[in-house]
C-alpha cells in the first residue's frame, strides 16, 4: 500500500495546489507563474511549483506499479511455498 501511496504522491500534491488555487481564486496552470494573493502575500510561485510536481509522476507511476507487481509476485510465490511445505509436513 505504500508503494502505490508513493507512486501517486506527486498526483497528490498536484491536485492539492490546484484545489488550494481554485478556492482561493487563483489561477494555475504550468505555463508561467500566475499572481495568486492570500492573506495578504503573493503564492503564486508556491503553487506554480507544488504544480509542477505531478510531472514526477511520469516516473513515479510506472515505477511504483512495477514495485507493487513483483512484490504480489513474491507474495503469491511465498504462498505457494508454504502451502507445499504445508502439504509435505502433514504426509
Amino acid at each position: 500500500m505504500l508503494i502505490l501511496l508513493l507512486a501517486v504522491a506527486p498526483l497528490i500534491v498536484t491536485l492539492g495546489a490546484g484545489t488550494y488555487a481554485a478556492n482561493h481564486g487563483c489561477v494555475l496552470h504550468e505555463g508561467f507563474v500566475n499572481p495568486c494573493i492570500v492573506d495578504g502575500q503573493d503564492v503564486g510561485q508556491t503553487l506554480y511549483q507544488l504544480g509542477m510536481v505531478g510531472w514526477f509522476a511520469i516516473a513515479t507511476l510506472p515505477l511504483g506499479l512495477g514495485a507493487a507487481a513483483i512484490l504480489i509476485l513474491v507474495w503469491i510465490i511465498t504462498a505457494v511455498a508454504a502451502r507445499k511445505r504445508a502439504k509435505q509436513g502433514a504426509a
